[in-house]
């Protein structure tokens, strides 16, 4: 039986603070607020917290697979076309394709100072503000130019969130539950995917109201966009930013109200603080470019190249799936109720994941997703059965999870803690820029060779991932990052 406890027994007085801590004291000050975050409990008040960010993250995922849905409506209505004997035609859906990934890379490069400037949770309350002004504009627009700038203005939004929400759950969330932490948030993300297709299926074809379908496909976003935006109006700032700031007073509220919240749900003691991490931690200033000087050159350019192949492989296929699946002879309706059948999985790859994640060398379990896509995705497009089509749509959605979920967590292995953001930040964004070209290139392959010539993009790009990171990657299984990082 749990033992009843009085709040202060379990919260230690805070350490006496002044405005004018000496850089030594802010030190000192910041490791008790560490240690003091890192013994909580897996209460529900953490995941709480945790649930309000994947909640707007949700509408991220939301945002990214908008085009795979909704494409065959704008196009049925005479806004895009298919395909395009061009190949950066402004009316091919290859452009409102390239104009989300062109979106989130500005917002991914631009916003990731500022929410270091002025805090995580102010970026990402208006990075959800913005994504869902922007697309409630945009369900409006009737011209290709004016719809591509606002699906501009609303990736802006989406990348910014990228970068804050995984920077406000490794700083708030103890070390012991990030992993976890990080598998959840990406579960709740992705179940907007069959979501979204269920809607999809059941509204594109149809006008309401004077409205086509997709456009309100569009609106249930900005809705639920606004509902979550109040939601995460109670959400803290990172405490570890604020120390940063040298705001130690918002700080030490923070934390001292978190403690009493799951004091309070868990009705026992908090555990004792480790002595140990009350040690401040010298910080390592960066090297100029380090990055750039051995060993990290190499895991640079190996992850530079990664990304800029694995994005097209996965939006290849991620982005055009009712598309492809009309191309193939899949009347209009049944290709939205076949992606709706695939996008199950979606939810799923992160949970099953999580199952053989620390049991399979990293670097293995990258190249292992990524070869089943490139084999998976050649037999999809051999297929024209109902059947067939939809079970190994459901393989290439788990396959495609499955990397998505693994490269993350090995790139962020590959480099130190003094310039760790930094260097995902650069090799990520160009994953971006290659998630733009895909639609154009993907529009352009569909148009002049067929679905047939679109897979084979797919698994040679994932060639090329398969390689890099079979070959150049190093191992990281149950290595800590200390070895890793020499």
């Amino acid at each position: 039986m749990l033992k009843k406890i009085s709040l202060s027994e379990s919260i230690p007085p805070p350490m006496t603070w002044r405005d004018n801590f000496t850089p030594e004291e802010g030190k000192a000050f910041g490791a008790q607020l560490s240690a003091r975050l890192e013994r909580l409990p897996a209460a529900r008040p953490l995941w709480l917290i945790i649930f309000a960010l994947a909640l707007g993250g949700w509408f991220e995922v939301y945002d990214v697979f908008l085009t795979a849905y909704i494409g065959p409506g704008m196009v049925r209505e005479g806004i895009f076309s298919h395909g395009s004997h061009n190949f950066f035609d402004p009316h091919s859906l290859g452009a409102f394709v390239a104009a989300m990934f062109l979106g989130v890379f500005l917002g991914t490069l631009l916003i990731a100072n500022l929410a270091d400037r002025i805090g995580r949770k102010k970026v990402f309350i208006i990075a959800l503000l913005v994504y869902a002004i922007a697309s409630g504009i945009m369900a409006f627009q009737h011209h290709p130019f004016s719809i591509v700038f606002w699906r501009i203005v609303s990736g802006i939004g989406v990348g910014a969130e990228l970068v804050t929400i995984d920077a406000y759950v490794s700083e708030f969330i103890p070390a012991r539950l990030r992993g976890r932490s990080y598998a959840f948030v990406q579960a709740i993300q992705y179940t907007s995917i069959p979501t979204i297709a269920f809607l999809s299926w059941q509204l594109v074809p149809q006008e309401i109201l004077g409205l086509s379908g997709w456009r309100w496909v569009v609106l249930f976003g900005c809705i639920g966009a606004v509902l979550v935006w109040i939601l995460r109006m109670g959400l803290p700032e990172s405490p570890r930013w604020l120390v940063e700031q040298g705001r130690y007073k918002e700080a030490e509220d923070v934390v001292r109200r978190l403690e009493a919240r799951v004091a309070k749900s868990t009705g026992a003691a908090l555990p004792a603080i480790d002595n140990h991490l009350l040690q401040p931690i010298e910080s390592i200033p960066a090297v100029k470019n380090e990055m750039w000087r051995p060993p990290y050159r190499r895991r640079t350019l190996m992850l530079l190249v990664f990304n800029f192949f694995q994005s097209i492989g996965y939006y290849g296929f991620a982005s055009w799936i009712p598309t492809l699946l009309a191309a193939k002879g899949v009347t209009f309706t049944h290709s939205l109720l076949y992606s709706f059948l695939i996008a199950f999985a979606s939810p799923l790859g992160p949970l099953v994941a999580m199952t053989f994640a620390d049991r399979i060398e990293r670097k293995w379990l990258v190249s292992g997703s990524a070869l089943a896509i490139a084999l998976v995705g050649t037999v999809f497009s051999w297929q024209s059965q109902p059947v067939m089509l939809v079970t190994l749509g459901l393989l290439l959605s788990l396959a495609s999870t499955c990397m998505t979920f693994s490269y993350r967590a090995y790139q962020a292995e590959l480099f130190p803690t003094r310039f760790r953001a930094k260097a995902i930040g650069l090799v990520y964004s160009v994953s971006r820029i290659s998630g733009m070209l895909s639609g154009f290139t993907i529009a352009w392959v569909l148009s002049e060779m067929g679905v047939s010539s679109v897979f084979a993009v797919i698994s040679g790009a994932m060639a090329i991932v398969v390689f890099t990171i079979g070959v150049f990657g190093p191992r990281t299984l149950n290595r800590r990052l200390e070895e890793v990082n020499p």
